[in-house]
């Protein structure tokens, strides 16, 4: 594959992080795994997040996927790099429709929350998606990169 895919997690993903790499691996995915590298029940998702956020507009990988323990503090602290798309999904649809329609590049999963079959199907959902590139769906990505514009600083962070 072509695709180079960031995974970041904290302690809450560590342990379906560290089983979704193995199996990427396999498909022929090259990875970047951005930590955490031994799991500290102390950490910190938004240190994660940040990271892989920076890596997806850096141009460090096409794709992300985050993982703490529900999915939802990873694609808060995402979502405030501009230029990112995370999305928390929990069914196959909204993992490749978010692409198809939104362009959505970082998938955020909860590590307490689905199991390694279910973020399996999840993340291949994700990651064979491409983008539709139709007008309607182009000019609403469009009309989130005019509101980015707006409302990040040039760090690409939240003003």
């Amino acid at each position: 594959m072509d695709l180079r895919v960031a995974l970041a997690a904290d302690h809450g993903g560590f342990v379906l992080k560290a089983s979704l790499i193995p199996w990427l691996e396999k498909q022929d995915y090259e990875i970047l795994d951005l930590g955490a590298q031994v799991f500290n029940s102390d950490d910190d998702y938004p240190d994660y997040a940040e990271n892989l956020a920076e890596a997806i507009v850096g141009g460090k990988a096409e794709r992300g996927i985050l993982v703490c323990g529900s999915g939802v503090g990873a694609s808060i602290v995402a979502n405030k790099v501009a230029g990112v798309r995370a999305c928390l999904c929990h069914d196959t649809y909204s993992a490749h429709q978010g692409v198809e329609h939104d362009d959505m590049n970082v998938l955020c999963l909860g590590g307490r929350v689905v199991g390694i079959d279910m973020a399996k199907e999840l993340v291949n959902a994700f990651l064979k998606a491409r983008f539709s590139n139709e007008d309607k769906y182009q000019r609403r990505v469009n009309k989130i990169t005019a509101i980015e514009a707006r409302r990040f600083n040039k760090e690409g962070h939240w003003k």
